[in-house]
């Protein structure tokens, strides 16, 4: 069997590779069609092609250029359009983002079956007119992946897809993390922490709940230390002046983190933080499972199912009591931090493997070609 698994944009690297890598591995003959990530080193292909095919003198221009997105955007019509007309011998193509999905549809090549991983389905509380926009695109597919049952309802009763088009299956721990050839050290800026470290990582946005997590914080103890790391995408000064007001032991490091530097960050977490105000799944997430470290999350979007295993103190979105105190229990008892830890390695080795994901995409795949 021949695939074709496409991420024009690259908007997902970590996750189309490791696919991609665990597709190889149960047999497939997998091609990644993408395009040159700039933001850092990506994971290298294991068992599959790589073609940069889309924006590539975007990409020779690099990142600091001017006008870089719309240069991009010229580049996309032509891109797109050669791709579609280009022939292929691959048995099923398989998308994992479209740039911009309502023209996009209307130039995808005409192999079948065709697959969409639903990475981001709507926002909270969308439009009837989104709604109408992602059933058009997501109806354009044979089938169409949901990562948790939350997601899957959404693809049924909000975009309206049939119930047969969806399939669930798991995004996988990004294991990856933790064998890297070349690790960096502990960032300076987090050197020398002696007590539990409760750590947010991640871009920086409103909607994870760092202001909640910053005051619930102050309740957890004076042992403790909670770490902010990431690039933002969002004013940090409130969190900054929020940390200072309530003498909490809280460092920042607000800039891009690099793949090479995150196993020092996370092994010397304790707790990791997920106080996310909405979301359907998270990266974050998955790479907690990876390192075996125990978490507290909201019950938002998939995050309960991960939490039911075992792997995760579950806590209402925006409830400041409550991540307090799930925060508190984890910071003064190493014996709960190692039964979660634990559940998390298990997670990650069996449900949200990635060759369980692999096997559970290659049933799907059969199944389509079988009706085609």
């Amino acid at each position: 069997m021949k695939v074709q698994q496409v991420d024009p944009s690259a908007f997902t690297p970590p996750y189309d590779r490791a696919l991609a890598a665990a597709l190889a591995r149960a047999g497939v003959e997998v091609e990644l069609v993408t395009t040159k990530f700039l933001y850092g080193p990506v994971p290298e292909a294991e068992g599959y092609e790589v073609e940069e095919r889309f924006y590539r003198r975007t990409a020779a221009r690099g990142l600091s250029s001017s006008a870089r997105l719309p240069f991009k955007a010229m580049e996309h019509l032509r891109d797109m359009r050669a791709f579609g007309r280009s022939p292929s011998d691959a048995d099923l193509v398989h998308y994992q983002w479209l740039t911009l999905p309502s023209l996009d549809r209307r130039l995808l090549p005409p192999t079948r079956p065709r697959v969409m991983t639903a990475h981001y389905i709507l926002p909270p509380e969308a439009s009837r007119r989104a709604a109408r926009s992602a059933h058009k695109v997501f109806g354009a597919m044979d089938a169409v992946v949901a990562h948790s049952e939350h997601g899957a309802r959404r693809l049924r009763d909000e975009v309206g897809l049939p119930a047969e088009r969806v399939r669930v299956i798991p995004h996988g721990a990004f294991d990856y993390l933790t064998r890297l050839p070349q690790e960096k050290p502990l960032p300076d800026e987090l050197e020398g922490a002696e007590g539990p470290v409760v750590l947010s990582f991640g871009l920086l946005r409103p909607y994870k709940g760092l202001e909640n997590l910053v005051e619930a914080f102050t309740e957890v103890g004076t042992a403790a230390e909670l770490w902010i790391v990431g690039n933002p995408r969002m004013s940090v000064e409130p969190l900054h002046e929020a940390a200072a007001l309530t003498g909490a032991k809280v460092r920042f490091v607000t800039r891009f983190v690099e793949d090479a530097e995150i196993p020092a960050i996370f092994r010397r977490a304790d707790v990791i933080a997920l106080p996310y105000l909405d979301a359907e799944h998270s990266g974050v997430l998955y790479t907690g499972l990876a390192f075996g470290k125990p978490m507290v999350v909201s019950a938002v979007g998939g995050f309960p199912e991960v939490a039911e295993h075992g792997a995760a103190r579950l806590v209402p979105p925006g409830d400041t009591g409550a991540l307090a105190a799930a925060l508190r229990e984890l910071v003064d008892d190493p014996t709960a931090r190692e039964e979660l830890g634990a559940a998390a390695r298990a997670a990650a080795a069996g449900p949200y493997s990635w060759d369980e994901a692999a096997r559970r995409t290659l049933e799907l795949y059969e199944e389509l070609l079988a009706r085609s």
